[in-house]
Parts: C-alpha cells; structure tokens; sequence
C-alpha cells in the first residue's frame, strides 16, 4: 500500500514537471517569435520609407511644374531613418508629434531638436540603453571618434561622423556641447548601471 502511494505521488510529480517543460517551451517559443514578428515589421517600415522617398523625389525632380504635396502619413510612419554600421543599427523615426515620438517606443525625436536640412541645427535624439525591446541605443557606448552616421531625410542621405562622446548627470538636463556654427547630430542614451548619461556629438560632413 505505501509503496502505491509513492508510485502515485512520483507519476504526480513526473506529469507536474513534464507540464512546467512544456510551458516553458512554448513561452521561449512565443518570445522568440514576437522579437522575429517585430524585427519583420520593423524592416517593412523602413522599406516602406525609402520606396515613398523615392517615388517623392522622382515627382519633385520631374514634374517640377506641379506644387510638391505634402504625404499625408499615419501617426507611427517614419519620417526618416538612421544608420548607424558599426552598431548594426538601422530604425526609423517619426515625426515629433507623433505619440509614438517618446523613448517607450522609439528612438525620440527631442522637441528642441532642428531637423536635418536646418543649417547650423541640431537633430537631437534620444533612446533607451539596456536590453529591452525598446533599447535601441544599447550599443552606443561602442561609438568612436570618426565614426560615420547617416540621416535619412527627404530623399537625402546626411554623413554625419562623431566628434565628442562625453557623460553628463541624469539629472533631466542634458549639456550639449557643440560648434554652433555646424550642422549637428546629437545622440543622448543612459549609461548602463551608472547615474550618467551618454551624449554623442556628431557634425555633418557631407
């Protein structure tokens, strides 16, 4: 008799650990399918981006005639891209009154932020560090001087290439220090277990 009760008790045992298995299986399944679904769309949407700035840029330079229209875009369409090769970084951004502008979703757009073909501006841009899904500037840190950067803006590609990498307090303010007198690129994420943040100045070279 107590020998069927510890038969029993280790079937109980055996089926409880093979359902635990079999969760775990289908959650890791399931996580690796979304990361694929999303990295999936996300090249969608960047495509989708260059195939709409090419059709834009052959209405401008061949029916000059015709007052260029303005794309009516949804609220998360991109409205440019950046490159960054050496991190194996490729994302869109929308514009900055779009509610997926923010660093919960994207890589944000900063509102004091002048975009690409504003001489002598600066396009600030911020994102999250980390390893979220959301962390696209989880590989800044890897940046050096003279690395280059592209902006993709209005059927034109902006090089940018780095100049200054520096940390300053998270504090909610960010000190940018730049040249005035050139068109800039700043890229500002957090500084993994620290109380810094990261902030990349890049300046336009082509």
């Amino acid at each position: 008799m107590k020998k069927e009760k510890i038969n029993k008790y280790n079937k109980s045992r055996l089926v409880i650990g093979s359902l635990i298995i079999l969760i775990g299986f289908y959650l890791f399944l399931f996580d690796d399918y979304s990361e694929y679904k999303i990295n999936k769309i996300e090249e969608q949407k960047v495509e989708k981006f260059f195939d709409e700035q090419n059709k834009e840029y052959v209405e401008e330079t061949i029916l000059k005639e015709k007052s260029k229209k303005e794309v009516k875009k949804t609220n998360n369409d991109y409205v440019a891209i950046i490159e960054i090769l050496t991190i194996n970084l490729k994302k869109g951004l929308v514009s900055k009154s779009s509610d997926y502008n923010n660093v919960n979703y994207n890589i944000e757009i900063l509102n004091e932020s002048k975009m690409p073909d504003v001489e002598n501006g600066n396009f600030i841009l911020a994102g999250h560090s980390g390893t979220g899904r959301v962390a696209f500037f989880k590989r800044l840190h890897e940046l050096k001087l003279g690395n280059e950067i592209y902006i993709y803006f209005k059927g034109i590609k902006y090089r940018y290439k780095v100049a200054k990498i520096y940390d300053i307090p998270k504090n909610g303010y960010a000190l940018i220090n730049r040249d005035k007198s050139r068109t800039t690129l700043t890229m500002i994420t957090c500084k993994d277990n620290t109380d810094k943040q990261i902030v990349v100045i890049s300046y336009l070279i082509d």
